[in-house]
């Protein structure tokens, strides 16, 4: 599946450099890859996504929790995931491609938002269906992404979605829980936050994470590299080319 390149207006601060450079070059690596991300198609229903023979990471998390300035940082990318400028608007599940040399080798799907309040309920149920077969019969499914405030911490609505998934990940599916917006937790909060959100994850992994203070960005690129390429150990040690800035996308996606 070839699709052309997302265009990032300006490049974000990368994370901190990691003190071994094992990780550094590890993290320098992971965050490369993700930073190829470019926009592949949009589709309003489940029915209408076409199918990758590609591992798919799929995004997910509450309307307001941060999950396209979560996208974006990891990518490295200003305009490559959009936020509704009302939450709980955005309808569509959106796919983008990820690979060096412009050959891609994963796909990350953004899925809707859910939970805002004035969604009129219908909308909600569509989408909680179309959400749950999505989770539960997409065949390149690699691995999920929970958006969580931790202020709040897990809603009711977390908790179906993690129910919904748990029987899949028992068969391996890869989870991950992204504390967004940790910049506003003290360090006691914080660590308070990822122990509860740790026994909760039911064997997730779980990270706090800032798109500010750029807090736990390479750690998380790490993760996803990992998991499509589970071989990456020494992969991750040879040289890597900078990546090139993506070219700007004929059409513009549906959000």
């Amino acid at each position: 599946m070839t699709s052309p390149r997302a265009k990032s207006a300006a490049y974000p601060p990368r994370a901190a450099p990691a003190a071994d450079p094992q990780v550094a070059e590890r993290e320098r690596v992971a965050l490369g890859w993700l930073h190829t991300a470019h926009f592949l198609t949009s589709a309003p229903q489940l029915e209408h996504l076409p199918p990758v023979d590609l591992p798919e990471i799929a995004f997910v998390g509450r309307s307001n929790a941060g999950k396209s300035t979560a996208i974006n940082t990891l990518t490295q990318q200003t305009r490559l995931a959009f936020a509704s400028k009302t939450p709980g608007r955005t309808q569509h599940i959106n796919l983008f491609g990820i690979g060096k040399q412009k050959v891609d080798d994963a796909v990350l799907a953004d899925l809707p938002g859910y939970g805002y309040a004035a969604v009129p309920k219908e909308a909600k149920l569509r989408w909680q269906r179309v959400m749950g077969n999505y989770l539960m019969t997409r065949e390149s499914l690699r691995g999920v992404v929970l958006m969580c405030d931790p202020r709040h911490g897990l809603t009711e609505l977390d908790e179906i979605l993690l129910d919904v998934i748990r029987p899949r990940v028992q068969q391996g599916l890869k989870f991950l829980i992204l504390l967004t917006k940790s910049d506003k937790l003290t360090r006691s909060e914080g660590a308070k936050v990822l122990s509860i959100t740790r026994l909760q994850a039911g064997g997730g992994e779980v990270k706090l994470f800032s798109a500010l203070k750029k807090q736990g960005v390479g750690d998380a690129a790490q993760l996803l590299w990992q998991w499509v390429h589970p071989e990456g150990g020494a992969a991750a040690a040879e040289p890597q080319e900078t990546p090139e800035p993506p070219e700007e996308p004929e059409a513009e996606r549906l959000h």
